[in-house]
Parts: structure tokens; C-alpha cells; sequence
């Protein structure tokens, strides 16, 4: 029987994607660095849902080089968190900086994008909040 194990994104910027993370609410679970590799795989989960975890993979730049700039995170698709209060999280988000590209308006359902443009889908666990304000009234902004 297939098992789930994880989804990984590559990013360019491990510690401001693991920044970004943590303010959705998931933890490092694992970290490997490969300096034959080059690479760093880090793997990030929510707390006790452990077994389904985001792989987040940096590339080591070449000596003396710059790092690959990933673009094109739209197609593909996005990730999906359910979230105990989205109006809390959504908040936590723009407090670290987090733009909001499709606000709760709703109190079910809003869309961030990762330091390198992956789409995060975010749910509001067991049902939508009443609709709240600033959220009701504020705009989509960008792509999400």
C-alpha cells in the first residue's frame, strides 16, 4: 500500500522559507546537509501530523558563485494547510512580513505565496469564521 511521505519545493533561501513556515505553524522535523552533494534537505511538519511533511531543498550556489533564482512556482499548483483560527495565522503572516495575496474574506480560505513564490493554500479547520474585518473588505493583491 502506498504511504505519503512529502511534497518538496526547492528554494533559495532556507532560512527565510523556514521563517515562513514556522509562522504557519509547522516545525523542522529533520535536516540533512550533503557537502558531496552539495545540498540541503530540510523537512518541515506540523505538530502531530509529523508524516505528512513539506521537503524543502537548497542547492548549494557554486564556489564563489550566486545561487539559482526559481521562478514559475504557479504551475506548480500549491500547498494546503488546515489552520486552527485563519484570522490568527493570516495575522501572524503580515506581522512577519507575509504579503496576503487572497485575504479570508470568506473566514474559510485565504492564499499566501513562499519566499520563492510557492502558493500556500490556508483553511480554516472545522468550518468558516464569521466574516471579520480588515479581512472582509481587503483586496486579492497580486497571484495566488
Amino acid at each position: 500500500m502506498p504511504k505519503y511521505l512529502h511534497t518538496m519545493i526547492r528554494v533559495s533561501d532556507p532560512d527565510a522559507t523556514v521563517r515562513f513556515f514556522e509562522l504557519i505553524g509547522l516545525r523542522e522535523v529533520r535536516r540533512v546537509d550533503s557537502a558531496q552533494g552539495r545540498f540541503t534537505l530540510i523537512f518541515l511538519a506540523a505538530p502531530g501530523d509529523e508524516d505528512a511533511q513539506v521537503e524543502l531543498t537548497y542547492n548549494w550556489p557554486p564556489e564563489g558563485g550566486v545561487g539559482e533564482v526559481y521562478t514559475g512556482g504557479r504551475n506548480f499548483g500549491h500547498l494546503a494547510y488546515r489552520v486552527e483560527n485563519i484570522y490568527e495565522t493570516c495575522q501572524r503572516l503580515m506581522d512577519g512580513g507575509v504579503l496576503i495575496n487572497r485575504p479570508p474574506r470568506d473566514g474559510h480560505m485565504a492564499f499566501v505565496r513562499s519566499p520563492d513564490g510557492i502558493s500556500v493554500e490556508l483553511l480554516q479547520g472545522g468550518g468558516a469564521l464569521a466574516p471579520q474585518e480588515p479581512w472582509a473588505s481587503m483586496p486579492n493583491t497580486g497571484e495566488w
